[in-house]
């Protein structure tokens, strides 16, 4: 993979980190190209970088760089152009009543409760870096989704004033980017990921931005190859934007 080479991040150094158990591929490890200095990537430059494959995590912006696998591919939805299909209509509608505010980042016990939650339902198993291995929960959302230092929000979606689900989202020059949604997993007859995904479409289009962008697509992990259901999707590749 290339290293970004534009205006504005000339200013930028990236370096690659050690290895660590891959939260996706069982039995394989992945790095990580982290740009740097941290206090340099705002608004603008996050947005040069998130169009060059980049995510975001707390105040670190990141890309996949492994050695042996390219399984991460970075991925976003065209909005004007996505109409969603049958099963996802029918999840929008099973959940209209949702009451969506839109919020500035912030901590609140109240979602790192449900954040907690969620984990616990979803994502048990998921491998850990080694630097994480030791930061309790509470820590480790905070630095996550608390922090930021580009345009970011938190909204929440409330049933009859219940906390059902909460998504951070980064606005960028070109869309708008789903760094993470967490909900509560314990309704098995529930829709929200689909439900936040055509919210998150109609909110781009909104304020007249044209992708949304799904951070990266694994197609042989189950927990990643589901954002191909959502189409025109783009995906980049040797630093192109191409239809998948």
């Amino acid at each position: 993979m290339t290293l970004p080479n534009e205006q504005p991040l000339q200013k930028l150094q990236f370096y690659v980190t050690t290895s660590y158990p891959c939260g996706y591929l069982p039995n394989k490890l992945a790095q990580s190209l982290i740009a740097t200095p941290q206090h340099l990537v705002n608004a603008e430059v996050y947005s040069s970088l998130i169009q060059q494959g980049f995510r975001r995590s707390g105040k670190f912006a990141y890309r996949p760089h492994c050695e042996h696998c390219q399984a991460c591919i970075p991925v976003r939805l065209i909005v004007k152009d996505f109409t969603p299909n049958r099963s996802q209509k029918r999840a929008f509608k099973q959940h209209q009543s949702l009451v969506a505010t839109i919020h500035t980042v912030t901590f609140k016990e109240e979602h790192l409760k449900l954040y907690t939650a969620y984990q616990q339902a979803r994502h048990a198993d998921a491998a850990k870096p080694e630097q994480e291995a030791d930061i309790d929960e509470a820590e480790q959302y905070e630095s996550f989704l608390c922090q930021t230092n580009v345009e970011s929000v938190m909204v929440e979606f409330r049933q009859d004033e219940t906390l059902k689900m909460v998504s951070v989202i980064d606005i960028v020059q070109d869309g708008i980017s789903a760094v993470y949604t967490f909900y509560d997993a314990s309704d098995a007859k529930a829709s929200y990921g689909t439900y936040n995904v055509i919210w998150q479409t109609i909110w781009a289009k909104t304020l007249g931005l044209p992708y949304l962008y799904l951070g990266y697509w694994i197609q042989d992990s189950k927990k990643m190859a589901y954002k191909q259901n959502y189409q025109p999707l783009e995906k980049l590749i040797d630093g192109h934007w191409v239809f998948i």
